[in-house]
C-alpha cells in the first residue's frame, strides 16, 4: 500500500500471523480497512474499535458507545469477517459489543453526539442536548461527485433544486430507490450544500429519530425534543420505512412533520419504497408523504455504472486498465454500493501485492460478488433477449428447428446461459426444449470456437452481456 508516496508493506501472511494476538492482527484488517474506506470513515468508526479475541469461530469486538456498534454492525463487519477469513482463516461472525469506555475526542465522528454512560440514578434527567445532533455527514457523498445518469437524473435535480432555493413547491422531496442506488449519497449531498448557505439541518436515520423519541419519553423530557426538531430549517430522514408499524415514533414524527411545514420549513425524506407501498403506515402520514414530490432512483444502466467506476478512480487517483472498468460494469448490476466495493478491493489487491488488475484478476478476486450477480440472470432473459437481438421468435428457443438463421442465436443463448448463469448443463437443456447436456455442451463449444475468428459473433456477445447488465 501507499502512504504519503512511500510504499508501505502489511504482513498478513499465515506464517507471520501465527504467534499475533487477536488485538494485533485485527489492527492489520483495520490498516486495510483505513485504505478501502478511507482516512474519514476510518477516523470516525473504525479507529474506535478494539478486537476482544477471536475463538470458536467468532471475532468479538468492542466499541465506546451503542451508536458506533450499530453503524459498524450495519457498514463493517461483513467486510471485517471476509478480511479476517481471506488473511487469518475463516470464521462465521463478527460480534460488537459496547465497552462504555469513553472515546477519544480524536475518534468521534463530527456531528455525533455519544450516549452517555449508564447512571445508577434512572430518574435523573438527561445531559443537555448538543446543538448539532445529527450523524456525521460523509465528505465523500457532494453533489460533485454524484454521477448521473437516465435513471436518477430526476432525483438528481430535485435534491439540487432542494440544496440551491430556501423555497421550493414541492415540501416534502421523498427519494425512492432499492438499496445503493444513491438515497443515501443525495441525502448527504443536500445536507452539505444547505448547512454551506448558512441553514440548520437536522440528518439522521428514521432508527435515530425513533431512538430519541424513546430516550425522551424515558426520562420525560419530550418538551426538549420537540423544541429540538422544530428549531431547524431542512429536516432529513432516511429509511423512513423503519418506522412502519411503529405507532408512539409515527404519531411523533406525524406532529413534527405538521409543526415544520407549518413554519415553512424543508422535509426531505428517503425509502426504500414510495409512500403508497409501505405497509404498516399510517394512512395520515401516508397521505403527508406523498403531497410533496416523490422522486424515484431506478436501477442503474451500464453506462451509468461505467460512469460511476471512473469517476471513483479518479477521485482515487488510481488507474485501472478500461477493459477491467467495463467488466466491472458489465457483472455488477445490483447496487453501486456493491460496485464500490469491488472496485475497492481490486485497488487494494493492486497496491498490497504490486501486481497489475486484469480481468482475469478481477474475475478471480470477485467471484463471491460475481456469482452473487449472476444469479440474478435467468436462463429466461437470455433467451428473451437474443431472440429480440436476432429479430427471431422466443418460441425458436425450444423448438427443433435447425436452420441456421435459428440455431445459431439458439446456441448462442446456451454459451450464454453457461457463462452467465449457475444453472447446471442439464437444467439448461430442459429450458431448451428438453434438449441433452450433451447438446448444450457441442453449442457452447461450437460458439467458443466461432468467437476466435468472427469479430462479428464477438461483437453481437459483448452487446448481449451489456444488454443483460442493463
Amino acid at each position: 500500500m501507499f502512504e504519503n508516496g512511500q510504499q508501505v508493506t502489511v504482513d498478513i501472511s499465515s506464517d507471520a500471523a501465527t504467534s499475533q494476538s487477536a488485538g494485533q492482527r485485527f489492527e492489520q484488517i483495520k490498516t486495510l480497512l483505513q485504505k478501502e474506506f478511507g482516512d474519514t470513515a476510518y477516523r470516525s468508526w473504525i479507529l474506535p474499535i478494539e478486537a476482544v479475541s477471536c475463538a470458536g469461530g467468532t471475532l468479538s469486538l468492542s466499541v465506546p458507545t451503542r451508536f458506533i456498534r450499530d453503524w459498524v454492525k450495519t457498514h463493517y463487519a461483513d467486510r471485517m469477517r471476509s478480511l479476517w477469513t481471506q488473511h487469518f482463516g475463516a470464521i462465521a461472525r463478527v460480534e460488537v459489543a459496547v465497552s462504555g469506555k469513553k472515546p477519544d475526542s480524536a475518534a468521534a465522528p463530527a456531528g455525533v453526539a455519544y450516549e452517555r454512560p449508564a447512571i445508577a440514578n434512572e430518574n435523573a434527567a438527561p445531559p443537555a442536548a448538543a446543538d448539532d445532533f445529527s450523524v456525521a455527514l460523509d465528505p465523500r457523498y457532494t453533489f460533485d461527485n454524484f454521477v448521473t445518469g437516465s435513471s436518477n437524473e430526476f432525483a438528481f435535480a430535485a435534491a439540487r433544486k432542494i440544496a440551491d432555493n430556501e423555497k421550493v413547491t414541492f415540501n416534502p422531496l421523498f427519494l425512492q430507490g432499492g438499496v445503493g442506488l444513491g438515497k443515501t449519497h443525495l441525502m448527504h449531498a443536500i445536507a452539505h450544500a444547505a448547512r454551506a448557505n448558512g441553514r440548520k439541518v437536522a440528518y439522521m436515520s428514521a432508527e435515530k429519530f425513533m431512538y430519541d423519541f424513546v430516550r425522551a419519553l424515558r426520562f420525560q423530557d419530550t418538551m426538549s425534543f420537540k423544541a429540538k426538531f422544530r428549531s431547524v430549517d431542512v429536516l432529513m430522514i432516511d429509511d423512513i420505512q423503519f418506522i412502519c408499524g411503529k405507532d408512539a415514533t409515527q404519531e411523533e414524527f406525524f406532529h413534527t412533520f405538521n409543526a415544520l411545514i407549518d413554519q415553512g420549513k424543508q422535509i426531505v425524506i428517503s425509502a426504500d419504497q414510495s409512500p403508497a407501498d409501505m405497509d404498516g403506515l399510517e394512512e395520515r402520514l401516508r397521505s403527508r408523504l406523498s403531497m410533496g414530490l416523490v422522486a424515484a432512483i431506478h436501477p442503474t444502466t451500464y453506462e451509468l455504472r461505467l460512469g460511476i467506476l471512473q469517476s471513483k478512480c479518479a477521485q482515487m487517483k488510481r488507474n485501472l486498465p478500461q477493459d477491467v472498468l467495463e467488466f466491472l460494469a458489465a457483472k455488477i448490476t445490483s447496487n453501486v454500493r456493491e460496485l464500490e466495493g469491488a472496485l475497492n478491493r481490486l485497488i487494494a489487491h493492486a497496491e498490497l501485492v504490486n501486481r497489475a488488475v486484469t480481468v482475469e484478476t478481477a474475475f478471480d478476486l470477485l467471484a463471491d460478488i460475481l456469482r452473487a450477480n449472476d444469479r440474478r440472470t435467468t436462463i429466461e432473459d437470455i433467451q428473451r433477449k437474443v431472440a429480440e437481438h436476432y429479430g427471431i421468435r422466443l418460441s425458436d428457443m425450444h423448438s427443433p428447428r435447425r436452420a441456421r438463421p435459428v440455431a445459431r442465436p439458439r446456441q448462442l443463448a446456451m454459451y450464454l446461459c453457461k457463462q452467465l448463469t449457475t444453472h447446471s448443463l442439464p437444467e439448461i437443456g430442459r429450458k431448451f426444449g428438453g434438449r441433452d447436456h450433451t447438446t448444450i455442451i457441442h453449442g457452447v463449444r461450437k460458439i467458443e470456437e466461432l468467437l476466435a475468428t468472427d469479430a462479428t459473433l464477438r461483437d453481437d456477445v459483448d452487446t448481449l452481456k451489456r444488454a443483460m447488465a442493463v
